[in-house]
């Protein structure tokens, strides 16, 4: 049965564009803590720049939780 409905290939470009966006913009921005990130079904409709734009926007809400 496909996680969420979606295919392994689909799975694994989101998984691809997360790595790539936590390698290189997402670690250089918050202080060193553990981040758990979870990936719902509505994940699977944004394109790369949107799901770059929504993790950092979280990564500075985290920036101001954990200064």
């Amino acid at each position: 049965m496909p996680k969420f409905g979606r295919s392994a290939v689909e799975r694994n470009r989101v998984k691809r564009w997360l790595r790539e966006i936590v390698r290189t913009q997402f670690l250089r921005t918050l202080p060193p803590i553990d981040t758990v990130i979870r990936v719902r079904p509505s994940t699977y409709g944004l394109s790369f720049s949107h799901l770059a734009t929504e993790l950092m926007w979280t990564a500075e809400e985290t920036r101001r939780l954990f200064p």
